[in-house]
């Protein structure tokens, strides 16, 4: 079974997506950051269908086309209970959760932090998960309504996923990410990442999605611990992301 993933750029720099499983022709929008966009792609992949919309959390770039989209398409919106603080929304999950995209089964994961009831929508069998504003490549989200124990523990399980996961989150914000992360971090491997994001964005190519394996081995925030050892881990990657909420560079 394999799942299709198209991939585009809206807003000043979020990434929308969409999702078939190929087995069923069922598809989904994974948020719904610009419901034009979304119906632009749309009718580009030639699809034809959009059944579902699956939000991470409720932000406006994240669920302020679930309106729209679902009075155009008849889509089923399916997300945390948070969403319904702007937007429709007719099923609501959970972490633990699993959700049947045809044959293709979505895990809903805890990754709360950047919003309290922020979701992860993770496929194992695509090896593939869509991970919002929590995990960014060389970054993640900022610190809204969580704690430090909360986001430190949600970024934890994202990085016990297989390393080959392929890491969708929704925003292009990676140059920015490297420079800080050059700030901080002297490791060869973040050195040669950056030169590597740099020239990705410099030719207007996305630097999404990444993988667990990258991020573990280059993203600042997930290495606090090894980069602040005088530290515990959550107090370190709370000392990160103040680091990185200050960070002009």
């Amino acid at each position: 079974m394999t799942l299709s993933i198209r991939q585009f750029p809206c807003l000043d720099d979020n990434y929308g997506f969409l999702i078939k499983d190929d087995a069923s022709g069922l598809t989904a929008a994974v948020d719904t950051p610009d419901a034009e966009a979304v119906l632009a792609d749309l009718s580009a992949s030639g699809w034809g269908r959009l059944d579902f919309t699956f939000n991470t959390h409720w932000h406006p770039d994240h669920a302020g086309g679930n309106e729209r989209l679902q009075a155009l398409t008849g889509c089923e919106i399916v997300g945390p209970e948070e969403v319904r603080r702007i937007a429709p929304l007719d099923r609501v999950v959970a972490a633990g959760d699993q959700i049947a995209l045809g044959e293709t089964a979505f895990r809903v994961l805890d990754v709360g932090g950047h919003t309290l009831g922020h979701v992860a929508w993770w496929a194992p069998t695509a090896r593939a998960a869509f991970v919002g504003d929590s995990l960014f490549a060389l970054g993640c989200g900022r610190m809204f309504e969580g704690t430090p124990e909360q986001f430190w523990a949600s970024l934890q399980r994202l990085a016990t996923l297989p390393p080959e996961t392929a890491i969708y989150c929704a925003h292009e914000y990676t140059a920015a990410n490297a420079r800080f992360a050059l700030s901080v971090d002297d490791d060869p491997r973040v050195a040669a990442r950056a030169d590597a994001v740099f020239a990705l964005r410099e030719n207007g190519q996305p630097t999404v999605p990444t993988t667990i394996a990258l991020e573990l081995a280059t993203n600042p925030f997930l290495r606090a611990p090894h980069l602040m050892p005088e530290l515990d881990p959550i107090s370190a990657f709370a000392a990160m992301r103040a680091a990185k909420d200050a960070f002009r560079g």
